[in-house]
């Protein structure tokens, strides 16, 4: 298949950075607040979300890796240290022995769905105030939808 090129617009380079900024300025805020108010990472609330989200409630641990966008060693750690907390457990596939499962519990739902309303806050938060930096406000605006 064959995809065809968009001309590349002279500000790409410009907007990339503005994205780049806004990113690591949003995530710094989330971050800040989920591990005050609930003792966890940005990854880790992540993780809670993606498998809160599965049918099933699981995710083999390269599949969990690849939606939170971190190499196997560290999805590894990470479910290590979300095992230590009570809100998830590794599980092995019935059909592969070699497959492992991160399988969130009912403890690590519940931890997930209070933290969810102040990432939403904190979320909402670091944009509006994003908004008002010339450096990232339009990337601000792009997101939101009125580029």
């Amino acid at each position: 298949m064959t995809v065809k090129q968009q001309p590349r617009a002279a500000s790409d380079p410009a907007m990339w950075d503005s994205v780049l900024g806004l990113h690591t300025f949003v995530e710094r805020q989330l971050a800040h607040a989920l591990q005050r108010r609930f003792g966890v990472g940005l990854s880790e609330y992540r993780a809670l979300e993606v498998l809160t989200q599965a049918e099933k409630g699981e995710h083999r641990m390269q599949e969990l890796a690849d939606r939170i966008g971190l190499g196997q060693s560290s999805v590894t750690r990470l479910v290590g240290r979300l095992e230590s907390a009570g809100y998830a457990y590794k599980d092995t596939c019935d059909d592969d022995r070699r497959g492992v499962y991160a399988v969130i519990t009912d403890e690590g739902r519940k931890h997930y769905q209070d933290a969810r309303s102040t990432y939403a806050d904190v979320l909402g938060a670091a944009l509006d105030t994003a908004s008002t930096d010339d450096q990232l406000a339009r990337a601000v605006r792009a997101l939101r939808g009125a580029a």
